[in-house]
């Protein structure tokens, strides 16, 4: 019996971006419905990747995550520094506000541009080939059929990685070629965020929500809002999601600028959106 299925997908997402510490990536192929177990194996950009392989993890351990494969001893290059270096202690760090914003509120909307924060790193990641981690495993179903899952892990590289085209391809006595299934690494980038009602007035509950991006993304990203100068409506410092809801908003909200971060692990990006109350 030939495969039935096959996906691609990210392990541990979704999962913050960090421009200080090198973090490890894994990447799950599945494959359903093929009898006997399949030949599975992957290629980065169409080349086939020589890969270490990994033992079986001992039974009953549970979900196996690859942490720390490559650890390195953190030295003066691979971590904050806060000497007073500009923008380098944080790791988020945001433009100053557009000026004159104020003096701008007889539109409703404005269109205040997008920080992009994933475009600078430091010297640890200018490294050679990766160090790739392979894992093959195989588990029975009751029609007969076998579940194949084989995981790839390497430490990422935000600027080699970004854009990357990796492919997980099935080899079957079944199949007269190939199956494969195939994904492209991309940071977020050009959110776009939506304000309903477009005209809000005291009382009015008003939804922020992004509604996309301009690129295709993977993995899927991590949303934190926040509202710059002050806390969110609820008292909470921040909020996770695609959407922030403000429940009956007050006149002292108008004009209060909110900010998204979304983030994968290839990169971070800032959208900021101002409110005004009618």
């Amino acid at each position: 019996a030939p495969p039935t299925s096959i996906s691609v997908l990210a392990a541990d997402t979704p999962a913050p971006f960090s421009r200080y510490q090198a973090q490890n990536f894994t990447l799950v192929c599945v494959v359903s419905g093929g009898k006997p177990a399949p030949l599975v194996y992957f290629k980065r950009d169409g080349e086939p990747i020589e890969a270490t392989p990994l033992p079986e993890p001992p039974v009953g351990a549970g979900s196996w995550a690859p942490r720390n494969l490559l650890h390195r001893d953190l030295d003066d290059t691979k971590v904050p520094k806060s000497d007073g270096e500009p923008g380098v202690g944080n790791p988020f760090p945001t433009a100053d506000s557009p000026r004159g914003l104020a003096a701008e509120r007889d539109s409703v909307t404005e269109s205040i541009p997008e920080t992009v924060v994933s475009r600078e790193f430091p010297r640890w990641v200018h490294m050679a080939e990766p160090i790739y981690y392979f894992r093959h495993t195989h588990a029975p179903v009751s029609d007969g059929t076998v579940e194949a899952r084989a995981t790839l892990t390497w430490t990422l590289n935000p600027q080699i990685d970004n854009e990357a085209l990796f492919s997980c391809e099935v080899k079957h006595p079944a199949l007269s070629m190939p199956m494969q299934s195939e994904v492209t690494l991309v940071a977020p980038k050009g959110p776009k965020i939506t304000m309903t009602p477009t005209r809000a007035h005291v009382g009015d509950t008003v939804r922020i929500l992004v509604q996309g991006f301009q690129n295709e993304v993977f993995p899927e990203p991590l949303f934190t809002w926040t509202r710059v100068g002050s806390r969110l409506l609820d008292g909470s410092a921040e909020h996770d999601g695609k959407e922030l809801v403000l429940e009956r908003v007050p006149a002292e909200l108008n004009g209060s600028m909110y900010r998204c971060t979304a983030q994968n692990p290839l990169g971070s990006t800032d959208t900021h959106t101002r409110l005004i109350v009618f």
